[in-house]
């Protein structure tokens, strides 16, 4: 079973900057693709970013596009999202996930973590 944890949310303030992890245990990282999806308040959960096992590829929601960069760092079993030049409409709970090779194109994803909160505003 993969345990997934988020962290690094918080209040930013429009324009800025901030960066979340997730930790991943219970297995190796590596064979798994993830994701980052994100929930605002009497929403959807929505798609934000995905990246291959190794990070050769990646893919954005176009909302996010050229603002939020998706890493992964396998050697330490951590996943990353860097958010760059912050809106508020980006106020979401943030949940990391992972899924095998058919997650790529279904975005549906097995393994959850918690959600971490993210709030921009001034």
């Amino acid at each position: 079973q993969l345990q997934l944890a988020e962290s690094g949310g918080g209040l930013v303030q429009p324009g800025g900057s901030l960066r979340l992890s997730c930790a991943v245990s219970g297995r190796t990282f590596s064979p798994y693709i993830m994701a980052w999806f994100r929930q605002a308040p009497g929403e959807d959960r929505d798609f934000v970013a995905a990246i291959s096992q190794y990070g050769e590829n990646t893919d954005y929601a176009d909302s996010v596009r050229g603002r939020f960069t998706i890493s992964r760092d396998n050697a330490k079993d951590t996943g990353y999202l860097q958010m760059n030049s912050v809106k508020s409409e980006d106020t979401a709970v943030y949940y990391c996930a992972a899924g095998d090779w058919t997650s790529w194109a279904s975005r549906s994803y097995a393994y959850w973590g918690q959600g971490t909160q993210v709030t921009v505003s001034s």
